[in-house]
């Protein structure tokens, strides 16, 4: 089992960055691949990001990709994520999960969850 914390959000202006945190409990953090979504309000969690247990694949939604990067850190159970060039749609509440089986893009696909953390971009 793997209990997920996130932070690092906050509020930034469009172009700024920020880096998403997410600290893993269990010694079997480095056994999972993850992944990061998001949910603005009145839609669907979206995903974001994912990578590979061994942090040597990473995987990115288009409306991201270039912009933000995954990253984990398996001796310190913490997954990263980093995002530049914010926009004001990236606004969202960001969850990491835990991959559980099948596609890395779908949310279904995850089991273990955190309780997000807000992040917000304004013009």
């Amino acid at each position: 089992q793997v209990q997920l914390v996130e932070s690092g959000g906050g509020l930034v202006q469009a172009g700024g960055s920020l880096r998403l945190s997410c600290a893993a409990s269990g010694r079997t953090f480095r056994t999972y691949a993850m992944g990061w979504f998001r949910q603005a309000p009145g839609k669907e969690r979206e995903f974001v990001a994912a990578i590979s247990w061994s942090g040597g694949s990473t995987y990115y939604a288009d409306s991201v990709k270039g912009r933000f990067a995954i990253s984990r850190d398996n001796g310190k159970n913490m997954l990263y994520l980093e995002m530049n060039s914010l926009k004001l749609e990236d606004t969202a509440v960001y969850y990491c999960a835990a991959h559980y089986s099948g596609s890395y893009y779908y949310f279904s696909s995850y089991d273990y969850w955190g309780q997000g953390t807000q992040v917000t971009v304004s013009s």
